[in-house]
């Protein structure tokens, strides 16, 4: 992702074809949008001259309507990253195999959580603690 601190809502997510904007997410209007996971590096971090005034890619999405979002607040390894997000979605959907009709993103936070503590002895704390959630 790449954040424009001038413009937030221009701020964007590098995709195969183009770019994805904040306000490209906001155009497509999705009122039934709850949860995102953001594994790219740095999408929860603002601007260094300004840290309280600008909104990075994680707390624009919360903005547009998503519910709960985890982000990242630096680089974090590849192996890592899809370790955290298996561990995640096991956790998340384990309501699902046992009969829930929709995911609840609610226990994202929870989930990741879970996530982390399956890392806590094989991987240093600085890795550990990149991730974070904000919302519901």
């Amino acid at each position: 992702g790449k954040q424009d601190c001038d413009q937030p809502y221009n701020s964007r997510f590098a995709m195969r074809d183009k770019p994805l904007m904040l306000l490209d997410i906001m155009d497509n209007n999705t009122p039934q949008a709850e949860f995102v996971f953001l594994s790219a590096c740095h999408t929860a971090v603002s601007d260094e001259q300004t840290p309280n005034e600008v909104i990075h890619l994680a707390a624009g999405l919360q903005f547009l309507g998503f519910k709960s979002v985890i982000g990242t607040l630096w680089v974090v390894d590849d192996d890592v990253a899809k370790h955290v997000v298996e561990e995640f979605y096991k956790d998340i959907f384990k309501e699902l195999e046992e009969g829930a009709v929709e995911m609840d993103c609610t226990k994202a936070a929870l989930a990741l959580n879970h996530a982390m503590y399956t890392m806590k002895k094989i991987v240093p704390l600085k890795q550990r603690i990149v991730f974070i959630h904000i919302g519901v």
